[in-house]
């Protein structure tokens, strides 16, 4: 049996010995010698410079690292986001944002810290009915429910209108700048 990069499994006597495999046929005398040679080029790319054999008994060459030159003049694509990061525009997404998250998220920790808290200091207020069968702690629950919901919503809508237009707005720029930094213009 051959693994997914096409090379013989196994080495030895184990279970996925390349003598037998799980077929129940015998592999060809070439698979046995191990003087078969696959050509996988992911295989061959990823084992590079971590110790393994190339095939003809010598290790890989390293593979030699990722050149960052800057030609004179041209900025670099993380000086470009660094440069998106100090816009206004940026900035004005950003502070948008905060303003709606941070007291939401106040709002609605302390309602459900506010919830546990009078579940487990007032069980005679809670066990107070409401509805026949239906109590103050059940209605408070669902109502978590509810706000979870709600919250949702608004989140959305807040994003929908005051920050989605700015931030692709934004993003688009971020993608020209990027796109003039590698040279291209696809």
């Amino acid at each position: 049996m051959q693994s997914s990069n096409g090379r013989p499994r196994g080495a030895g006597g184990g279970p996925e010995s390349s003598v037998e495999n799980h077929e129940g046929h015998a592999p060809a005398p070439a698979e046995v010698s191990g003087s078969m040679r696959y050509d996988d080029p992911w295989y061959d790319a990823l084992a590079s410079g971590w110790g393994e054999l190339d095939g003809t008994g010598v290790p890989a060459d390293v593979v030699p690292p990722a050149r960052r030159e800057r030609e004179e003049g041209a900025m670099v694509a993380a000086d470009v986001y660094l440069e998106v990061q100090r816009s206004a525009a940026f900035q004005e997404v950003r502070s948008r944002y905060r303003r709606f998250v941070v007291p939401a998220v106040i709002v609605f920790l302390a309602w459900y810290v506010g919830y546990v808290v009078a579940a487990t200091t007032a069980p005679g207020l809670m066990a107070r009915p409401v509805a026949g069968a239906v109590n103050v702690a059940m209605v408070a629950g669902l109502g978590q429910f509810l706000t979870t919901f709600l919250l949702t919503w608004a989140y959305a809508r807040h994003a929908r209108l005051r920050r989605d237009r700015a931030a692709l707005e934004l993003r688009w720029d971020t993608q020209e700048l990027t796109r003039g930094v590698r040279g291209g213009t696809s």
